[in-house]
């Protein structure tokens, strides 16, 4: 069983900045994002990690990198973000506009996932961690670390949508008694020396 499960959301891109939906468009860090996944650095120190596990995608791969970490990161698709299908690069503004109403966490992205595929896929992640002895890093994406959340403490993957998930954030995955839980979630970075 493994021990914690530490959970890292990429650091900041133009279009997570902009709130756009960002699944599958392989983009960079902004000098911000790469600023905050740099000073990830400091608070994961204080862990020794049996697996380093990432996404694919250069957003979560960079911020692997500038954290530390780039050397000993597994790649997995499964990690990727959902597939939003016709709604990529979108804002949910933007998506009201056209279907109102409409949620990710119940609807899916049309022509791309649904919550049940995305489960699916951190399901896989999940049965790999919990054969780990010792503690697990991941580097991924928003909504499929909430998903991954969810499906930790056997919920259905559309549980996501209670655990907001900041860039650049740090959340832990763990035991109590025997049951999966939330140690913590959403941490912000440590501040700057100084400030």
């Amino acid at each position: 069983m493994a021990g914690h499960v530490v959970l890292v959301r990429h650091g900041e891109t133009e279009w997570s900045r902009d709130g756009r939906h960002t699944g599958r468009t392989d983009i960079p860090l902004t000098k911000e994002g790469q600023r905050k996944a740099t000073a990830l650095a400091q608070p994961l120190r204080a862990w020794q990690f049996a697996l380093v596990l990432s996404s694919p995608l250069r957003r979560a791969l960079e911020t692997c990198r500038l954290a530390g970490y780039g050397a000993t990161a597994q790649v997995r698709p499964d990690l990727m973000e959902w597939d939003y299908g016709r709604y990529e690069g979108l804002t949910s503004r933007q998506i009201a506009e056209q279907n109102p109403g409409w949620s990710l966490w119940r609807d899916g992205g049309p022509d791309g996932e649904t919550p049940a595929d995305v489960g699916r896929r951190v399901d896989r992640v999940i049965a790999q961690v919990r054969q780990v002895a010792g503690d697990v890093l991941i580097f991924a994406h928003g909504h499929v670390l909430r998903v991954l959340a969810a499906r930790w403490l056997d919920e259905p993957p559309a549980g996501g949508r209670h655990y907001a998930l900041q860039t650049a954030a740090l959340s832990v995955l763990g035991y109590e008694h025997e049951d999966p839980v939330i140690s913590r979630w959403n941490l912000p970075e440590p501040e700057p020396r100084g400030a």
